[in-house]
């Protein structure tokens, strides 16, 4: 099995040539601002929800005398990056969703799987951005009664804390696995040394055809021989699909467009085979619309200067319809 290992060193992010449903989960109601989904209408059994063709378990227990939340994901408003501790865990570290928004996942468990809901539409994840949640970070960046502070005394404990995401098409594992650090002390140099506290892009587009996906969480704190001490959460927004229908291959692409650098530093350039494209625009992931430009020459040259780095689509207005590609702004 080959592992693919993310890092926050990675700028570049292929170009995609499908059209693709970003769930924001903006869309998803609860009753009010600073919470989260609620469910106790059967314990024990799955209550969860669908989001842009992806199905999100969520399951509740009352075994204790009391409801809780035992395994899957929760979609949460909440604003509370601060407070420390299991009775705030379901707050995202960056206090808001991703560029801002309102709305993310929290996600229970040292082991979690989704799967989508609706193949014929979709049938390929391109990834999600992720952070760690408040309780998870405090904890590592502190220690608590439960779990160390990652570094140790010294700050040179070789602490960890890592996702690793395997695919599934048809109950057969596929042969790629990825790997995403939320924390990594393993480099020589300390400076170096992290805790994710921003929304970083995890990249899925390597597992191909996938209609499952686990997501598994292990740490290098397992003192006291009870498993994994850090709290087993992380924070989820703007998970990405492939739309099948309104996807393009490589061939129909190349007469449209050839599109470069990728990933783009403050220009890109776009050379244009196919001169019925009257427009390009660019939006963000949450799909607004960040840019406009008309086409009078072969070749657009489009200042990506004033856009934050991240990641963006380009669309082509006229020519074959609905071709957009994705690409990254350093």
């Amino acid at each position: 099995m080959r592992t693919i290992l993310l890092s926050l060193s990675i700028a570049a992010i292929a170009m995609n040539t499908s059209a693709q449903t970003v769930g924001t989960f903006e869309d998803l109601s609860l009753p009010k601002s600073d919470t989260f989904y609620v469910n106790y209408s059967a314990p024990g059994t799955d209550v969860g929800f669908n989001e842009k063709f992806v199905h999100y378990p969520t399951m509740y227990d009352t075994g204790f005398g009391y409801s809780f939340l035992s395994y899957g994901f929760v979609y949460s408003n909440k604003t509370d990056s601060v407070t420390p501790g299991y009775t705030n865990p379901n707050s995202a570290i960056t206090a808001k969703g991703y560029a801002g928004s309102n709305t993310y996942i929290v996600t229970y468990g040292s082991h979690n799987n989704l799967h989508i809901a609706d193949t014929a539409q979709a049938d390929s994840v391109l990834g999600f951005y992720i952070t760690n949640n408040t309780y998870a970070y405090r904890s590592m960046l502190n220690g608590d009664g439960f779990s160390k502070k990652f570094g140790g005394v010294t700050g040179n404990d070789t602490d960890f804390f890592q996702l690793k995401v395997k695919g599934y098409h048809n109950g057969v594992e596929k042969t790629d696995s990825v790997l995403f650090y939320l924390a990594d002390f393993h480099y020589t140099n300390p400076t170096h040394h992290y805790i994710v506290n921003s929304w970083q892009w995890v990249d899925l587009s390597s597992l191909g055809k996938v209609d499952s996906l686990t997501f598994a969480l292990s740490s290098s704190d397992t003192a006291g021989g009870f498993g994994m001490n850090t709290p087993a959460y992380f924070c989820i927004d703007n998970f990405t699909v492939n739309d099948k229908r309104l996807s393009v291959n490589n061939t129909q692409l190349a007469a449209v467009a050839k599109v470069y650098p990728i990933p783009a530093g403050n220009n890109l350039y776009v050379e244009l085979a196919d001169r019925t494209v009257k427009q390009l625009r660019i939006v963000d992931m949450q799909g607004r619309l960040m840019a406009e430009y008309q086409v009078n020459n072969a070749v657009t040259n489009i200042s990506t200067e004033p856009l934050s780095a991240g990641m963006y689509i380009l669309q082509f207005a006229g020519g074959i319809q609905n071709t957009s590609i994705r690409f990254t702004k350093q």
